[in-house]
């Protein structure tokens, strides 16, 4: 078996064995976006199953709906009136009308399409958590999806998670860093926000937050070891 190299830590994960090299940012504290950084973008498979469902088939009718379910989304990432009437506003614009099992199924296909992770930034955090670096994550997403960061696999890895449906404050705006970092006890400078929205990470920036646009594992990983002690030697 060849070495391993140097800094690397050698553990257990569910009785799988790892090694990692860990990525150590004294004094900082990683916050990260969900969407599109930890998890990947919707599927085109993932996609076609929701538009047929909603009955938007292809061309100008999908853009329809699709337009009608982006527009609708800081509204539910707000917590402001749930899921059901999400999918009824949907509705409403593209003048469809579902019954209740298929807004049902809708949500839940929605919420798959989701759930799907990048497994280079799995890496990343594992690496982060191996250096012993505090990590929380920052979501603008329903609060239907608060038991999956909390419960699921990604709870091994965050001290905190904060959803914007349950806080009723959103990205980009100043009041929701200001809450997490708040809750967490550090300093805007104590703090590291990584998002795929320039909007979101020029907000965390705007407070005194070090940003970083995610627009991939390779870029992020470079950027985290270039706030790293060895890089500041």
């Amino acid at each position: 078996m060849p070495p391993h190299p140097p800094g690397a830590h050698r553990g257990t994960r569910y009785g799988v064995r790892v090694t990692r090299t860990p990525l150590s940012l004294p004094g900082r504290t990683v916050i990260f976006d969900y969407g599109e950084v930890i998890s990947l973008s919707q599927s085109p498979a993932d996609r076609a199953v929701i538009a047929g469902l909603a009955g938007a088939g292809d061309g100008a009718a999908a853009e329809r709906f699709w337009a009608a379910y982006f527009a609708h989304r800081d509204g539910l990432d707000l917590g402001k009136a749930g899921a059901v009437a999400y999918w009824r506003a949907i509705a409403d614009d593209i003048g469809a009308h579902w019954d209740q099992a298929r807004v049902h199924e809708l949500w839940a296909a929605d919420l798959r399409s989701w759930l799907s992770v990048n497994p280079a930034v799995i890496d990343i955090l594992a690496d982060l958590r191996a250096g012993n670096t505090p990590l929380a994550l920052l979501s603008n997403a329903g609060p239907d999806y608060a038991s999956f960061f909390r419960h699921g696999p990604l709870a091994d890895f965050f001290s905190a998670c904060y959803v914007s449906g349950e806080l009723g404050l959103l990205k980009p705006h100043a009041e929701i860093y200001r809450h997490v970092l708040g809750d967490l006890g550090v300093t805007p400078a104590e703090a590291v926000f990584i998002d795929n929205r320039e909007s979101n990470v020029a907000g965390a920036q705007a407070l005194g937050i070090t940003g970083h646009v995610f627009t991939g594992p390779g870029p992020l990983r470079a950027f985290l070891a270039s706030l790293g002690p060895a890089a500041a030697r």
